[in-house]
């Protein structure tokens, strides 16, 4: 883990991974998708709604992705002190929060003409609005430390304190009375039709895809950032020291 530690190590890594998770995040994606909305058939019950699943789906599994993704990032930057760990999980944050957003959108769409309402204070809608407001605090937060040069400390035990709620999101439709359906897919299987199953799955390889390449992207921008920044410092130092001396 520490191997990657070095800023410049990481650099020469992403610069080449970055590109590869994007391109081939879109065309995951789109081949995805085009396999589900054109050649997957309507379903007996929900007709042509059961295409939204293919968005859906993959959005909801990658909001609740993004916030673990900022638990790990910063365990190990409280206990392992890693240089790039902060860096990570404030990476994270933006697309997680998408995601989360999709999630709960698409969601409405589905449910109007499911339930008859755009929305229900339903056990899964709720801790899944509630993650979206976390992303929203996390943000705020980590940005307002970065700005000020403050420890990110604060930031990570937000984002590990965060991570109850992952959990609550998983487990509502079992431990409530819930609208929404129950898990399709456990551990012991799948209770999704196989025509259905295979192009969701791709759907979820190709956002996992473009995920990671923004991650990356966004990793590799804030520690630009920090360089320029700490180039400026420099240059602001030396600009003092030389005035004091001429003084």
């Amino acid at each position: 883990m520490h191997g990657f530690a070095n800023p410049a190590r990481f650099l020469r890594i992403a610069k080449w991974l970055t590109p590869l998770l994007l391109v081939g995040g879109f065309l995951v994606t789109g081949a995805a998708l085009l396999w589900g909305y054109t050649q997957v058939p309507p379903d007996a019950l929900q007709g042509d709604l059961v295409r939204i699943l293919f968005v859906h789906v993959p959005a909801a599994w990658l909001g609740m992705g993004g916030w673990m993704a900022i638990a790990i990032a910063s365990l190990v930057e409280l206990v392992w002190r890693h240089p790039l760990a902060a860096i990570a999980a404030r990476a994270a944050a933006l697309p997680g929060a998408v995601f989360a957003a999709i999630c709960l959108a698409t969601g409405s769409i589905w449910g109007r003409p499911a339930w008859g309402t755009w929305w229900e204070w339903d056990g899964r809608l709720t801790s899944m609005l509630v993650l979206l407001f976390l992303y929203f605090g996390y943000m705020a937060l980590s940005n307002a430390l970065a700005r000020e040069g403050q420890p990110s400390r604060i930031a990570a035990i937000f984002g590990l304190v965060g991570a109850i709620n992952i959990p609550i999101i998983n487990r509502s439709v079992v431990w409530w009375n819930s609208l929404h359906q129950p898990p399709s897919i456990t551990a012991g299987g799948s209770a999704i039709d196989a025509v259905y199953l295979w192009p969701l799955l791709a759907a979820v390889i190709g956002f996992s895809l473009l995920f990671g390449g923004v991650v990356l992207a966004r990793m590799r921008a804030i520690l630009a950032d920090m360089q320029a920044e700490a180039r400026l410092r420099r240059k602001a130092q030396q600009a003092t020291m030389r005035t004091q001396a001429a003084s």
